[in-house]
C-alpha cells in the first residue's frame, strides 16, 4: 500500500473518530431535552462509528502500518430542534460517504485489492446510514414535536442497541 493510501485511510479512521463525537455532542443535546430515547439513538451511533474506526485501525496494524491519532476540530452542541440535530447528522453521513468513495477511487487507481475489497463493507454501511437518517427526518417532517408519535418514537429510539456485525 503507498503511503498516499495509508494516510488516507489513516485520517478516515481519526474522521470516525470524529463523528463518534459529534455523534455524543447530539445525544447530550437530546438529553438535554429530556428526550432519552434521542439520546440513545445518538449514544449508539456514536458506538458504530467508534467500531468504524477500530475496524480501519485494526486494518492498517494488520497491513504493517502504525496509526497516528490526531486532534479533532470543535463539535456542535447546540441544535435549534431534534429535525435540526437529525439534518445534521444525515449532512455529516453525506461527507462520510464522499470520504469513503474518495479512498475507494485511490485504492482502485492503485489496483490495491484488498483494500478495495476492505473498503466494500464501508461503503455498503453508509448507503444504509444516509437512508436510516433520511427516513427518520421524512418522519421528524410529518409529525409535531408535541404529538404522540414523536414521544413513541423517542421511545422506540430508548431500545436502540448496537450490536457490532460479525466480521
Amino acid at each position: 500500500m503507498n503511503d498516499t493510501l495509508s494516510e488516507a485511510l489513516n485520517d478516515q479512521m481519526n474522521f470516525e473518530f470524529y463523528s463518534a463525537q459529534v455523534y455524543l455532542a447530539m445525544a447530550g443535546y437530546c438529553s438535554g431535552e429530556s428526550l432519552d430515547g434521542f439520546a440513545n439513538f445518538f449514544i449508539v451511533q456514536a458506538e458504530e462509528e467508534r467500531f468504524h474506526a477500530m475496524k480501519i485501525y485494526k486494518y492498517l496494524n494488520d497491513r504493517g502500518i502504525r496509526v497516528q491519532i490526531t486532534g479533532m476540530d470543535d463539535i456542535r452542541n447546540d441544535y435549534g430542534s431534534i429535525l435540526e440535530a437529525f439534518e445534521h447528522a444525515y449532512d455529516h453521513e453525506k461527507i462520510v460517504t464522499k470520504r469513503i468513495y474518495h479512498l475507494s477511487d485511490l485504492a482502485m487507481n492503485d489496483r490495491e485489492h484488498a483494500t478495495i475489497q476492505f473498503l466494500k463493507w464501508f461503503i455498503d454501511e453508509q448507503v444504509e446510514e444516509e437512508s436510516m437518517f433520511d427516513s427518520i427526518i421524512n418522519k421528524l417532517k410529518r409529525i409535531d414535536k408535541d404529538s404522540n408519535a414523536f414521544f413513541m418514537m423517542d421511545n422506540d429510539f430508548a431500545q436502540r442497541v448496537f450490536t457490532p456485525p460479525a466480521d
